[in-house]
């Protein structure tokens, strides 16, 4: 069974894998992932603000944390 902080450091890279796949770096002026797993509860929040991209940042911030969440998931399952 993971630890606590293995299930927050894997949900926090899957977040952050994502939103620099989809953004690049030097157009992503703020980005904050926010994971907590406490009594095996998950909660992941993910802020996104690259107003020089033309993607949709709540869509990727979405995106991320539904990431983040299926990656917890592997992680469980190993």
């Amino acid at each position: 069974m993971p630890t606590d902080d293995e299930v927050v450091e894997t949900a926090a890279s899957a977040a952050e894998n994502v939103v620099f796949s989809r953004f690049d770096k030097g157009d992503v002026e703020d980005i904050d992932v926010t994971v907590t797993f406490e009594d095996d509860v998950l909660e992941v929040d993910v802020y996104v603000n690259a107003p020089e991209s033309r993607l949709d940042e709540e869509r990727v911030a979405e995106d991320a944390a539904l990431a983040a969440r299926s990656a917890v998931d592997d992680l469980f399952e190993e």
